[in-house]
């Protein structure tokens, strides 16, 4: 090497191993300080592209499952308010056999046909109160409610069954007499049939919230196999990123210290001349 006091070939050596070595500690400075080996398109394009297609299927997965929430909710709603309707209809059984009793006075008559009158109110207000977020399940709907079910757009139906129509003709009866009672009762009368109604639509619901609930936990086992793939692509190994980091920050004192002996080259030359 041709010593000079125009050009310091030690010290341009030692400045390019600076640089590039400051280099590399700024690449291992922002994983550590990110967690991720993949930031940006600029670390590596192809990398963070697959990075983000999974970053929007995730997104979507949990889009349907806030939708599938939403229609849980509709169901829990509705079989509450149906559960309460099958309860009053057993307690409509009891008054109305006793109304089928001929033995009754007027005055008894008059006072168990009050109590259905009020067995109905409570049967209206289940109905009218078993909304959530819009939708009533036991009110009048086409078809039944359409609720997503996957990221592809597929979806499924959601049972709906207007009961307010069902049980009207049971709950809106005067029993004048034990013959009316008694039909109601009969095989074919309106009690059964109601109660039947009701039992159907219970079970339809059942079978509904199962199957919402299997679906948001398929759903959510998706969602954490395609963040553990994030995972893979992305993320950093900070054990073997913190090791690296120590490593540089040591070449990087040794790169200072070497370059101020290079720089300090054309001193030493001077000194020949004196």
């Amino acid at each position: 090497m041709v010593n000079s006091v125009n050009t310091n070939y030690g010290a341009l050596v030692a400045l390019q191993s600076l640089n590039r070595t400051n280099q590399e500690l700024g690449s291992v400075q922002k994983r550590v300080s990110t967690g991720y080996r993949v930031n940006d398109a600029v670390d590596d394009g192809a990398a963070f592209a697959v990075a983000q297609g999974i970053r929007s299927t995730i997104g979507a997965i949990g889009a349907v499952n806030q939708q599938l929430n939403i229609a849980k909710g509709t169901i829990a709603t509705a079989l509450e308010a149906t559960t309460s309707i099958s309860d009053t209809l057993i307690k409509v059984r009891e008054v109305t056999t006793k109304l089928a009793d001929t033995n009754l006075s007027t005055s008894q008559r008059s006072q168990y046909n009050a109590d259905l009158s009020k067995l109905a109110g409570e049967v209206t207000n289940f109905i009218s109160n078993a909304e959530f977020n819009g939708t009533n399940l036991l009110g009048t709907i086409a078809g039944g409610v359409s609720v997503i079910s996957n990221v592809g757009g597929s979806s499924f139906t959601v049972t709906n069954q207007e009961l307010s129509v069902t049980v009207r003709a049971l709950l809106t009866t005067n029993f004048s007499s034990a013959g009316l009672a008694a039909a109601v009762l009969s095989s074919g009368g309106a009690q059964l049939s109601a109660e039947n109604v009701v039992a159907t639509f219970l079970n339809n619901l059942g079978g509904d919230r199962r199957r919402v609930d299997n679906q948001i936990n398929f759903n959510s086992a998706l969602q954490k196999a395609s963040e553990e793939a994030l995972g893979f692509v992305v993320d950093a190994d900070l054990a073997k990123e913190s090791s690296r980091l120590t490593s540089l920050q040591i070449r990087q004192q040794l790169g200072t210290q070497t370059l101020g002996i290079a720089n300090q080259g054309p001193q030493v030359l001077l000194g020949l001349f004196r």
